[in-house]
This record gives structure tokens, sequence and C-alpha cells, in this order.
């Protein structure tokens, strides 16, 4: 494995959707290329998602009501499906958030108690 494939970061599970419904509540309706570039840019290049891991969450973040698709055109006139996050996704997202920020505090002072 090269420095540049350690370096990055693997999403954990059940942290992809949150990621995701935060990204489109910033900037609003975006196509699954445009999710995965903002991500990449957020994350300083640390964080690369593939089709074969976007997609899915994608698809199972609308069967879920937590974001709605409708295609439409991207600026170089392409068709693609752009995701919005739903009222149901605002509420998940809020909820998510503070389940992450509690977990990742009691992961950091786990960690830091034997330091």
């Amino acid at each position: 494995m090269s420095s540049e494939g350690a370096d990055r970061i693997a999403v954990l599970q059940g942290t992809l959707d949150l990621i995701i419904l935060r990204t489109l509540q910033t900037m609003g309706a975006q196509h699954a290329y445009a999710i995965a570039t903002r991500l990449e840019q957020v994350s300083e290049d640390l964080l690369h998602l593939n089709q074969g891991t976007l997609y899915p969450a994608l698809v199972r973040l609308e069967q879920q009501g937590r974001i709605k698709g409708k295609w439409g055109r991207t600026e170089s006139n392409r068709e693609a499906k752009f995701y919005a996050i739903t009222k149901a996704g605002e509420k998940a997202l809020a909820e998510e958030t503070l389940r992450w920020r509690r977990m990742s505090g009691l992961v950091d002072k786990l960690l830091s108690e034997g330091a």
C-alpha cells in the first residue's frame, strides 16, 4: 500500500449517511459526483468515495425518506439525479449528529485516560 493510500480515511459504518445528509443540508440539492467531490475537498483528499460506496448509501437514504432524488441536468448538460435532504432527513441529521458527538467524546475520553 502506498503512503498516499495509507493516509486516506476509511468511512466508519454509519457515518457515511451522516456526512451525506450534512453535505446536502449545507449545499442544497446535488448529484452523486458533486457530493463525492465536495467530501474529497472538505477532507483535504483524505476521503475518497467510489461509486460502489456512495450509490448504495444514496439509495438507502432515499428509501428511508431522508433524501429525495429528482432527475435534472448538470453544469455540463449531462442528465443526473439530484438529491435533496427532506424534513425527515433534517431530523435524522440532528439526531445522528448528537449521537456521533456523544460517541466521539466518549472515545476521546477513553483514549485519553491511559495517556
